[in-house]
């Protein structure tokens, strides 16, 4: 394992630089694999990109499982002993408390954990993925929602994800070993729950592109923190800030690893720019309106900000930004602009692209 995906997430590090440092370390057929699962938080993206109300959906239902759970004294202490690591379930409970304690698990152990969850422990599925994205460094809405989707048969409809004991004490090395009567069996998909099925995929969002020559606020958040990669030399630039809004994950208190990573690579982020930059605190009362309007400037450029926590924030404050008169640009990397076309169904049909898509950012010369 890389350890490279709480970069990834906020692009410290890109998937373009990953996949080329991939290529040209073992070549494009050793490392395939490792391109591919690159590709699968690209392709998560682009997914919910095009189906935002599977996000709203989330956030809304999250909100009822909440308040269900909450209701019933019996269910809610089964919620905090999952959490706690206190199931009874050696495996289950160690998983739990390292991942509150590290910020961090194994991809093996991500998917183990959702099945325990939804199907052994039979807890509401949106806790579970709330769960994971409020203590994982490497916490994305997209790859969190769908793979909790994804393991409960909501993503690939009617496959649910079922974790096997001879599954977890092989791939464990024999560290655990759960009993098959300990864990569910024969699980059944939630697709009971949507009966409607999956929406249809409408089109990418359009992004507002920035004027030349206009005057310019520079704003970095957690979702791109690469900003001197595109060509900001046309804009007049008059200040720049950092956008911090980890906390906004969850209702729930987000685990301090995550908002410290943040605060790290906000700082690294502005730093690389060259110029100073003001904190702003979406968690804390943060008016990017008036901001703006503060130093003078007639639009605020950022690295495309896509469906999540931070883009629900924004909502309200393009709206004072548009009544002030100050126009809100996003700048959308070429990889994402090549992969989320064609994130439109499964997996597949964007690894059968991966050649064209290589090619056409340039990885493969």
């Amino acid at each position: 394992m890389s350890r490279l995906s709480p970069f990834i997430r906020r692009r410290l590090v890109t998937e373009q630089e990953t996949v080329i440092a991939a290529v040209r370390a073992h070549g494009p057929e050793e490392a395939s694999k490792f391109i591919e699962e690159v590709f699968w938080r690209s392709y998560f993206k682009g997914w919910l990109e095009r189906r935002p109300s599977v996000w709203a959906a989330y956030c809304t239902g999250l909100e009822q499982d909440l308040a269900q759970s909450r209701s019933d004294e019996r269910r809610w202490a089964s919620v905090e002993a999952a959490e706690t690591g206190a199931t009874g379930i050696a495996c289950f409970d160690f998983w739990a408390q390292e991942l509150v304690e590290t910020g961090y698990l194994h991809n093996h152990a991500r998917m183990w954990f959702a099945s325990i969850w939804i199907f052994t422990l039979r807890l509401p599925w949106r806790i579970g993925a709330d769960f994971f994205l409020r203590h994982l460094i490497d916490g994305d809405p997209a790859a969190n929602t769908l793979g909790w989707r994804w393991v409960a048969g909501l993503h690939t409809r009617g496959k649910a994800y079922e974790a096997k004991a001879w599954n977890i004490e092989k791939f464990s090395g024999g560290r655990f070993t759960p009993t098959e009567s300990g864990l569910a069996s024969n699980v059944a998909s939630l697709v009971a729950e949507e009966p409607g099925g999956l929406p249809r995929p409408g089109p990418l969002r359009p992004v507002r592109t920035a004027t030349p020559g206009t005057t310019t606020a520079l704003l970095i958040t957690e979702e791109d923190c690469q900003s001197e990669e595109f060509d900001l030399s046309a804009f007049d630039i008059r200040a720049c800030a950092t956008l911090a809004g980890s906390p906004l994950r969850s209702s729930r208190p987000v685990g301090r690893a995550v908002a410290e990573f943040e605060r790290t690579a906000l700082e690294d982020a502005a730093a690389r720019v060259g110029r100073p930059a003001d904190a702003l605190d979406a968690a804390n009362g943060a008016d990017l309106a008036g901001w703006a309007v503060s130093i003078g400037v007639k639009q605020v450029v950022t690295p495309y900000i896509p469906e999540g926590p931070l883009r629900d924030w924004l909502h309200p404050h393009l709206a004072a930004l548009d009544a002030n008169g100050i126009a809100f640009c996003e700048l959308r990397r070429d990889w994402d602009s090549a992969v989320w076309p064609h994130a439109t169904a499964s997996f597949f049909k964007v690894k059968d692209r991966i050649p064209e898509i290589l090619e056409a950012t340039g990885v493969s010369k």
